[in-house]
């Protein structure tokens, strides 16, 4: 192992711990409400027919309300499902849809209705920690980081300000997130 990606599992554990502390903390959910103001106030969002984001684990900022919103608001939602040679496609979903965990534990939706990369619009990117140019360190997959080379529509992240940290230089294959929404 390389003493950059040492770092980066270093930033990640530190990361995650940090997450863990913030669920604990009974501030979550103002903090929260904070980063979705600033994301429904935006342009990106507004502007957007067609989101992706992921349905978000315990520890993360909760995208419950955001695909409530969305839906409310008639946009379509699209949820991602992995699959081999760390691959991800987004399906949409609906107020009905149902969802199975993974061996990662993580929700897909059991949906059929595909969306190819430039019919989505916003794609809201997971993270653990975010460089404050918005680069980001993920779970360790690379799902996304492959997806995004494909992808030609904006991009954000919603981010706890616990979470920034500029301790560290992105690699080459690294895609840069265009804007991150920044609990202040």
């Amino acid at each position: 192992m390389n003493r950059l990606d040492h770092l980066k599992m270093k930033l990640r554990r530190f990361g995650i711990q940090k997450l863990k502390e913030i669920a604990e903390s009974g501030h979550k959910y103002e903090k929260e409400q904070k980063i979705y103001s600033q994301l429904f106030q935006s342009a990106q969002w507004q502007q957007a027919q067609v989101i992706g984001l992921t349905i978000a684990n315990k520890i993360e900022i909760s995208t419950k309300p955001i695909i409530a919103s969305a839906l409310k608001q008639g946009k379509t939602v699209l949820v991602p499902k992995t699959f081999a040679d760390r691959q991800m496609k987004f399906f949409q979903i609906t107020h009905s849809t149902e969802f199975k965990r993974t061996n990662f534990g993580i929700f897909e939706p059991i949906s059929e209705i595909y969306f190819a990369p430039e019919q989505i619009d916003l794609l809201i990117i997971p993270g653990i920690i975010y460089h404050p140019k918005g680069y980001r360190i993920g779970f360790g997959g690379g799902y996304y980081d492959r997806y995004l080379i494909n992808y030609p529509n904006q991009t954000c992240s919603l981010v706890f300000h616990e979470q920034l940290n500029n301790q560290w230089q992105p690699e080459i294959f690294d895609k840069k997130v265009q804007r991150l929404f920044i609990e202040q």
